[in-house]
């Protein structure tokens, strides 16, 4: 079982999101602090930014429902 845990670390776990080498078991998903510390870096300059509003269906941002109105609705047009 040793052997398993030692080819956990060979970087097979996929590609590094900022230059594309192989990762590294210790930095994973990263190959390196550098790129580590440059994803960081992304996020604390708002590079990389998680949306704060929402959109409709129909596009429009921060959708609410219809409210209804305070005044009572009359039964006939003219009263």
């Amino acid at each position: 079982m040793g052997a398993q845990r030692a080819d956990k670390g060979s970087g097979r776990s996929g590609k590094c999101p900022i230059c594309g080498q192989p990762s590294d078991a210790k930095y994973i998903p990263f190959c390196s602090r550098r790129c580590a510390d440059v994803d960081l870096s992304r996020w604390l300059s708002g590079a990389y930014a998680i949306p704060d509003k929402t959109e409709s269906e129909d596009g429009r941002e921060n959708a609410e429902p219809p409210r209804e109105t305070d005044q009572p609705e009359s039964d006939s047009p003219g009263s």
